[in-house]
């Protein structure tokens, strides 16, 4: 089994849909075995709690660049032998270290249909205010691989939702998480580990 740390910065939401996925055994190659937040209040702290997962803070603003907190974020994940790592809503910018500590291994939850509204400084609610603002009548969500170029990955699971008339950015979010995010990313979640798991037997 797939030894999976989930990333998070805020309320955890994304976490939550892994976690009951995981319950439902709708992941039955992979394991949630570490939550790690950019940040000791983050609401999905509790989460992990609640559901017995252990979990770590590990602040930017405590390391004197990105190099020490990347490799302060590999040291934990690699204590509890994290094989592949998922970001639900992780708001810190992963340098070049921890992404070469786990190549082809980080899948992240983008709410937009990349390559839309995707990049440097489209993250949360600024996505959705994008989209409205552009006018588009069609959004969605994205789970693409990590690599250096934000969002840059390769994509593997998209879904679009429809824009309503009337949406607002919060509006908007709420749907986009419920019709597409939480359904892609423990579908991704799935395949990733399932991959894993093959090329170990291999």
């Amino acid at each position: 089994m797939t030894r999976i740390g989930v990333l998070v910065s805020g309320g955890g939401t994304n976490l939550q849909a892994l976690i009951d996925n995981e319950k439902a055994g709708k992941i039955p190659h992979g394991k949630i075995c570490l939550v790690v937040a950019s940040n000791d209040k983050a609401y999905a702290l509790e989460r992990a709690a609640k559901a017995g997962i252990p979990s770590a803070a590990v602040r930017r603003k405590d390391y004197s660049d990105q190099d020490a907190y990347d490799e302060a974020l590999v040291s934990v994940l690699k204590e509890h032998d994290i094989e592949m790592v998922i970001l639900a809503g992780f708001l810190s910018i992963l340098g070049p270290r921890f992404i070469q500590a786990y190549p082809d291994r980080i899948i992240n939850i983008h709410p937009a249909l990349i390559p839309s509204f995707c990049g440097k400084g489209y993250y949360g609610l600024k996505v959705h205010e994008a989209a409205l603002a552009k006018g588009v009548k069609v959004t969605g969500a994205t789970v693409h691989l990590v690599n250096e170029i934000p969002d840059g990955g390769r994509i593997l699971l998209q879904k679009a939702v429809e824009v309503q008339d009337g949406d607002t950015p919060e509006i908007l979010q709420r749907r986009v998480m419920e019709q597409a995010e939480w359904i892609l990313l423990p579908k991704a979640a799935e395949m990733l580990a399932e991959m894993i798991e093959e090329e170990k037997q291999s």
